[in-house]
C-alpha cells in the first residue's frame, strides 16, 4: 500500500504544480464547453477521497466534517470566486488528508468497511485498498480535465 499512497501524493503534487502555474482568474475561469473550472476539479478530488475513505466506508457518519464539501461534492459546480486563501488551503488539505488516511490505515482504522458502489465507475469498493485505487483513477480523470481546461485558457 505504500506505493499507492505515494502515487496519490505524487499525482496531487503534479496537480498542485499545474495550479501554481496559473493566476487566480485562470483557476476560476470556466472554459467554453465545460461546466466547471480548474480549481473546482482540484477541490473535488480533495473532498471526494476523504468522503469515500471515511463516510462511504462507514468509518464516519455524514460529510459535515469535510471542509469545502458543499462547494466541491459530486453534483456541484462553481458558484463563487475562489480566493487565494482557499486555493492554498485546498493544496494543504490535498496532501495532509492523504497523510491522515495513511496514518489511519496503519493504525487499523479501516479493517472493517462497508462496501460502496461508485456512481462514476459502477465499481463496488469493498476495502480501503479499493477506495484508494479508485481514488487514483478519479484524481487522474480530474487532472486530465484541468489539463484540457488549462490548454483552452492559455490560448
Amino acid at each position: 500500500m505504500e506505493s499507492v499512497f505515494k502515487f496519490i501524493v505524487d499525482g496531487r503534487k503534479a496537480f498542485i504544480n499545474l495550479i501554481d502555474e496559473l493566476t487566480l482568474d485562470q483557476l476560476n475561469e470556466i472554459p467554453a464547453g465545460f461546466n466547471n473550472n480548474i480549481i473546482w476539479n482540484f477541490g473535488h478530488i480533495v473532498v471526494s477521497t476523504q468522503t469515500l475513505s471515511y463516510t462511504r466506508t462507514g468509518i464516519k457518519e455524514g460529510v459535515d466534517w469535510v471542509k469545502y464539501v458543499a462547494a466541491y461534492a459530486k453534483g456541484t459546480k462553481p458558484s463563487y470566486y475562489v480566493t487565494q486563501e482557499e486555493v492554498d488551503e485546498l493544496k494543504a488539505i490535498a496532501i495532509d488528508s492523504i497523510k491522515q488516511i495513511e496514518a489511519d490505515y496503519h493504525a487499523g482504522v479501516f479493517q472493517t468497511t462497508t462496501p460502496y458502489e461508485t456512481a462514476t465507475y459502477g465499481a463496488t469498493l469493498n476495502s480501503i485498498a479499493d477506495v484508494l485505487v479508485t481514488s487514483i483513477g478519479h484524481d487522474n480523470l480530474h487532472f486530465g480535465y484541468a489539463t484540457a481546461q488549462r490548454r483552452i485558457i492559455n490560448k
